[in-house]
């Protein structure tokens, strides 16, 4: 269940939103095995021109914030996942800024809820 948040420095498109919905689903699926059907993306879009790197604007980049139960990947997992997606948004965005980044937050079990309850609750079956 993790719910991804992902900010896209490039003129908006209903295709490329698509495309990056499609792309972060797989690779979370994949890799980090997280369950489809529970997995939430929000893709928003910033005008380059509001999206600046020190003091310059007009970066076409990318900021990926991902959030999941702590302690249900490994590192490993993790860096194949950044690899991964940073390619396949390469491969969408075409040339973006170096500066687009990637984020996996672990957030505890006592601290991220699904259906009104916590994980620790649930993986705990009460």
């Amino acid at each position: 269940m993790p719910y991804l948040n992902c900010k896209l420095s490039v003129e908006e498109s209903a295709d490329i939103a698509e495309q990056v919905a499609k792309i972060l689903l797989k690779n979370t699926s994949e890799i980090l095995g997280k369950k489809a059907e529970v997995t939430a993306i929000n893709i928003e879009f910033v005008s380059p021109k509001y999206w600046f790197v020190g003091n310059t604007s007009n970066k076409e980049s990318f900021f990926l914030d991902i959030k999941i139960t702590e302690d249900t990947n490994t590192k490993e997992q993790k860096s194949e996942y950044i690899n991964r997606v940073y390619k396949d948004m390469k491969n969408i965005l075409g040339e973006i800024d170096p500066t687009s980044y990637i984020v996996i937050d672990d957030v505890r079990s006592d601290s991220w809820g699904y259906d009104g309850f916590t994980q620790e609750y649930r993986f705990k079956g009460v």
